[in-house]
């Protein structure tokens, strides 16, 4: 008997028809324009420090706002889309970047500035969370991991855009006109969710059953953290997010240092980042076929450390010695990327299929966020430590390599415990 049949028509599951796949690619379209104003700021800096006067230290803090907001509000804000409706959170999320972005194209100072980038890391997280429980309950189970896979590759594909557009749409109106076109944007995006995707009371009816989650955020909270698999797949983030915005982030410098025109490095950096979704992609498909987590995690973690150790690595270790060509080091940070890839896209549809329930898996999700800003915010300044340590870059792969070490291993005990 079809669904249709077997309910009547306001109930039937919204996974099996045409429309809410649709709406699952307008949540993702949602994340990628969320992302967008994570990465709008890195085009923007050199302009803001001569039209507002940001030093390089309130630089430094409005990229890492964002971070601190996944760090110490992940998980509350997961906890708080299962509360309140995962389109709630997403619309309320997609507002809030909306308005803090058209704001800060009027801001006239860096501390207008900083206040507004931390506005826009709490509307990141409101949109980021309830997504893959919105993918999940929108698409139909055959096509889950292919959904999620790309839903993985929003952020890469954010950042790339922001990277490759932002610099353009600044020189031709400006920075504050940037800004406005994102909050634009994003409106729009809102709009979208509003009409495509269906409402959190009428997804509670189409699933026609009770969910058997603990009562209350409280009960939510002590079953998603009592479980293992939210765990290990939170950590799997950490390392993985940790190195690969370490290399990332310090490649503008890495070229700089080498001699390479900003222009080239610039495109050089975004095509780094943009590489990244061919993995996210590659995973959805993969887990879609049925091939295991597990060996896509071991790949994608065991491709990164190699790749970091080639690209930096030089004989004898010293800021002087000699590596590999510059065009073969350049593959290997492709390759870090592009298969490492494959590790966020893993991890998201995991972390919907190790939830300990079905009303917990935002609080999963976000609880892996958290761990991933932690990763993100640590990552980058170990390496920095280390390169200033030993007067060069060549040590980074001993850092990244113990990143992916930590990796196996996790993505090892998550092999123990994922469903098939």
């Amino acid at each position: 008997m079809s669904a249709k049949t077997a309910y009547p028509e306001h109930l039937v599951p919204p996974s099996v028809t045409q429309t809410d796949t649709v709406g699952a690619w307008v949540v993702i379209g949602a994340g990628v324009s969320a992302a967008l104003h994570v990465g709008k700021l890195s085009p923007a800096l050199p302009v803001l420090g001569e039209a507002l006067g940001v030093s390089l230290l309130q630089a430094g803090f409005l990229l890492s706002l964002v971070q601190l907001a996944g760090m110490t509000l992940g998980l509350l804000v997961g906890l708080s889309a299962d509360t309140l409706g995962l389109k709630r959170s997403m619309v309320s999320g997609l507002l809030l970047l909306t308005l803090a972005s058209l704001l800060g194209g009027w801001a006239r100072d860096a501390q207008t500035l900083l206040v507004l980038r931390a506005v826009e890391g709490l509307g990141f997280l409101l949109v980021s969370m309830p997504a893959p429980s919105l993918i999940r309950q929108l698409v139909p189970p055959a096509r889950m991991s292919a959904m999620l896979g790309l839903w993985g590759a929003y952020m890469p594909l954010g950042t790339a855009l922001a990277l490759l557009v932002g610099p353009s749409v600044i020189a031709l109106a400006g920075w504050e006109f940037w800004w406005w076109l994102l909050a634009g944007l994003t409106l729009l995006m809102a709009g979208g969710v509003l009409q495509r995707v269906p409402s959190d009371r009428q997804r509670r009816l189409a699933a026609h059953s009770s969910t058997g989650v603990a009562p209350g955020w409280w009960g939510r909270l002590r079953q998603t953290l009592r479980a293992p698999g939210p765990w290990l797949v939170a950590l799997s983030f950490a390392v993985y997010s940790g190195q690969w915005l370490a290399v990332i982030g310090f490649l503008p410098t890495i070229y700089a240092q080498a001699g390479v025109a900003g222009g080239l490095s610039a495109v050089l950096t975004a095509l780094v980042a943009g590489v990244n979704m061919v993995g996210n992609i590659a995973s959805g498909r993969l887990l879609g076929r049925g091939v295991q987590p597990q060996r896509l995690l071991y790949t994608g973690f065991a491709v990164m450390g190699l790749g970091t150790l080639l690209a930096f690595f030089v004989w004898p270790l010293s800021a002087h010695g000699e590596g590999l060509p510059s065009a073969l080091r350049f593959v290997a940070v492709l390759l870090f990327s592009m298969l490492g890839g494959m590790i966020p896209g893993t991890l998201f549809s995991l972390a919907v299929r190790l939830a300990p329930g079905d009303g917990t898996v935002s609080t999963t999700v976000g609880w892996m966020q958290q761990w991933a800003s932690i990763g993100q915010f640590a990552g980058p300044p170990l390496v920095a430590w280390v390169a200033s340590a030993v007067g060069g870059w060549h040590w980074t792969w001993a850092v990244t390599g113990l990143c992916s070490l930590a990796g196996l291993w996790l993505a090892m005990q998550l092999g123990r415990r994922s469903p098939p």
